[in-house]
């Protein structure tokens, strides 16, 4: 087993951007179970052979709750993703580490909110507000990356 990069493990933006990479991920996860204990629960299966499994084909159907938990996970998806990718190349710009985290905590919780929102069907404008500010580090961070980088093309 090779040894961490020493130069990796002393980066304390990219640990922080683990940390909080890690977090939503286990998120991501979470909302996938959640989808199926709803989809047993409601006995709506999207496959036929799951359907005949758990009772019969007239289970082959859709459910306005399993959609809802679905569009939930396809909206991590959609913007978690992203984040990945920005926050991994935002972290070889040599940031501030504090700037760094907050940009982290803010995408973070942002996206743990507007899960909750989505999921607990919370009042408008909880749902958008909570994307709206988790969008805000993922914009100063790509900035911040186009900045960086258009000097060298």
């Amino acid at each position: 087993r090779a040894a961490p990069s020493p130069t990796m493990m002393e980066n304390k933006v990219f640990l922080s951007f683990t940390f909080y990479s890690t977090i939503l991920i286990i998120k991501m996860y979470v909302v996938a179970i959640i989808t199926g204990q709803v989809r047993l629960r409601k006995k709506a299966f999207a496959n036929p052979e799951d359907a005949l499994r758990n009772g019969g084909l007239q289970y082959h159907r859709q459910d306005p709750d399993v959609e809802r938990c679905r569009r939930a996970h396809r909206n991590d998806m959609e913007n978690i993703f992203p984040f990945l990718f920005l926050g991994a190349i935002y972290s070889l710009l040599d940031p501030s580490p504090t700037v760094a985290r907050i940009h982290f905590f803010i995408f973070c919780a942002g996206r743990i909110v507007h899960t909750i929102a989505y999921l607990l069907q919370l009042r408008a404008p909880a749902r958008s507000l909570a994307y709206s500010v988790a969008q805000l580090p993922c914009f100063s961070m790509a900035l911040q990356i186009l900045l960086a980088t258009t000097l060298y093309w």
